[in-house]
């Protein structure tokens, strides 16, 4: 198997983080690979170990978002491709394309990537790049089961992918659902998405950070993918990014029950505006 992860390099949110001019301070904060593309890149990991192939990690970002690549070559991954994000910085669409556009060139047999980016909070760009591809995809995975020959499962659909998978390969999900557990078949190529407790990842070995020196690692512009003027084409924009309001000292109601319900239910109305 081909295996293909989208990976983003994200700020770590357990650290204190500080807003400079609308925007977070690079110099106040550690940056991490994004925890959910992890757990895509150890099941990708897992995959390969129990299948054979190979395993690629692909990344849009600034320079720095390298260190992020060669701690995935690290882990066990095969190849690295880094896509530069200037002129693509906070265009989720454009960046689609241009993951989508070495996804493409590389042509897996399966596409993973994290269920969302926990810096902002957005799950949209893995799914928009499966869109431009016409591929499939299963998001929340908790467990991933790729099978030879397609099968009558529930979600199963034909994919339109611009490449065929050798094989007959699908993959069964068990995902995580509002209303519980669901599990679909999906014909691969497709796309996803890992949900947490799909897996434990990794730690980098000794061994596997000397031996990442010397894995491929691929660096690209979005001018050297011939993304048109559509692609590049910002569809959102993040007028502002506030830290969360100073919380207020608790209020503590007097009377009887019956008159602390009342004064409550008051100040649900006026001050909370609850209803």
């Amino acid at each position: 198997m081909q295996v293909v992860v989208l990976m983003k390099q994200t700020f770590d949110t357990e650290e204190k983080i500080e807003l400079v001019g609308g925007a977070v301070s690079e110099h106040s904060v550690k940056y991490i690979i994004n925890p959910y593309d992890e757990y895509a890149l150890e099941e990708a990991l897992r995959l390969r170990d129990t299948h054979g192939g190979s395993v690629t990690v692909v990344s849009c970002g600034p320079e720095r978002a390298v260190e992020a690549l060669r701690t995935g070559l690290a882990m066990g991954a095969d190849e690295a491709v880094h896509i530069s994000d200037e002129g693509l910085h906070g265009n989720d669409r454009a960046i689609a394309a241009a993951l989508a556009a070495v996804v493409k060139s590389l042509q897996p047999d399966l596409l993973l990537a994290g269920l969302f980016a926990v810096d902002r909070g957005a799950g949209s760009v893995a799914l928009q790049a499966a869109e431009l591809l016409g591929l499939p995809h299963a998001s929340a995975a908790l467990k991933v089961e790729v099978r030879t020959g397609g099968g009558s499962g529930a979600g199963n659909a034909k994919s339109g992918a611009a490449w065929a998978s050798s094989g007959g390969l699908t993959a069964v999900v068990e995902r995580d659902t509002e209303w519980g557990l669901e599990t679909v078949e999906v014909p691969l190529p497709a796309l996803i998405t890992a949900q947490q407790g799909l897996n434990e990842p990794r730690y980098p070995s000794l061994p596997g950070i000397m031996k990442a020196k010397r894995k491929p690692l691929k660096q690209v512009t979005a001018a050297e993918l011939g993304l048109g003027a559509d692609d590049l084409a910002p569809r959102t924009e993040r007028v502002a990014l506030l830290a969360p309001p100073v919380r207020a000292a608790g209020r503590k109601l007097a009377g009887t029950p019956g008159e602390q319900a009342a004064a409550l239910a008051d100040l649900l109305q006026r001050e909370a505006k609850l209803f």
